[in-house]
């Protein structure tokens, strides 16, 4: 078998493979609140969040289209389906690794950070990188969760306007209801933006590899194959996570809990729209401690907030970082 092809073949697995480890890692975010509420019970909360981000997966690829050209050019690297192959190898070594000790990173900066670094390690030269481009992705990805912690904050700031008089236990009888909407929706959108990123690198090794014109957008079998591993993926879990993001940011109520997911769910349907990769990781979370802010900032535990976005801050340059290292040992091994 040509080299090429399958080079080719082993990144399609762990393009997939990555999208299955997003699905558990990352459906922590979408379900969360309304597990911690008793809204629903996890394997039915676990199992619509799995649903929800299939579809979503399939119903959109402008985050993808956009994503295949905005990191590197591909026909401006050498061996460009070797590179994307060990950024892929490092972002679901990083994945796991934060998946293990049940903090929630970003998957988006991991794979975005380590295919930059492969490249950066591949061309020897920063000059490879698309900077027009990364520095968009750049951008959205730092404002997204202060717009995700501002608009959580504005919502539960209006909740409390509008349901000042209404008497709390009965308020949250209907908003648990009203959370099963909201984290379908939530659960829907994520996999709008979260599935397309893995989409876009697949599609980026198929032209690298002269497989595909760089023309022809996302295939459909791969946007079907990574709907489908995200979906998979979700329907497995992520309980570490889960216990993280629904209990030590701060107890979430049924209001809050709407209030954080109608937040969350606004800003990653926006970036979709104007087909921009986000973190939904971070876009959740901040939009959790928005919430928690305005209700009252007291409530929300600050040590596992810093640990978060620590966690954000050092997740794309250590990434690249660890896909550099990859990339080399390869390259010393196979090229």
């Amino acid at each position: 078998m040509d080299t090429v092809i399958l080079i080719t073949i082993i990144i399609v697995f762990m393009g997939l493979a990555f999208d299955f480890i997003n699905g558990f890692h990352d459906i922590a975010n979408a379900v969360a609140t309304s597990i911690s509420t008793r809204a629903l019970k996890p394997r039915v909360a676990i199992g619509l969040a799995a649903i929800m981000n299939f579809l979503g997966a399939i119903s959109f690829t402008g985050v993808a289209e956009s994503l295949t050209k905005s990191i590197v050019d591909p026909f401006s690297l050498n061996n460009g389906e070797f590179v994307v192959l060990c950024g892929l190898i490092a972002a679901v070594i990083w994945n796991l690794m934060t998946w293990l000790v049940g903090m929630p990173s970003s998957s988006s900066h991991a794979l975005i950070g380590a295919i930059a670094g492969a490249s950066i390690a591949s061309a020897s030269s920063f000059s490879v990188l698309n900077w027009s481009g990364f520095t968009t992705i750049i951008i959205a990805l730092i404002v997204s969760p202060i717009i995700g912690f501002t608009v959580g904050y504005l919502i539960y700031s209006l909740f409390k306007n509008l349901f000042h008089d209404k008497k709390l236990g009965k308020m949250n009888r209907r908003f648990r209801f009203i959370q099963i909407g909201t984290a379908a929706m939530q659960a829907y959108w994520h996999g709008t933006n979260d599935a397309q990123k893995t989409m876009g690198i697949i599609t980026l090794a198929l032209v690298a590899s002269g497989l595909l014109q760089e023309s022809a957008g996302i295939p459909f079998w791969v946007q079907l194959s990574c709907a489908a591993s995200m979906a998979i993926g979700s329907s497995v879990g992520g309980y570490r996570i889960i216990k993280t993001v629904g209990t030590k940011i701060m107890k979430i109520t049924p209001v809050t809990g709407v209030a954080s997911d109608l937040s969350s769910l606004t800003v990653i349907m926006t970036a979709t729209l104007i087909h921009l990769p986000v973190s939904t990781t971070q876009v959740i979370d901040s939009s959790i401690m928005g919430v928690g802010t305005a209700n009252h900032k007291k409530e929300v535990n600050w040590r596992t907030g810093k640990n978060m976005v620590v966690t954000w801050f050092i997740t794309l340059p250590l990434a690249g970082l660890l896909a550099a290292v990859v990339y080399w040992i390869a390259a010393a091994i196979f090229l």
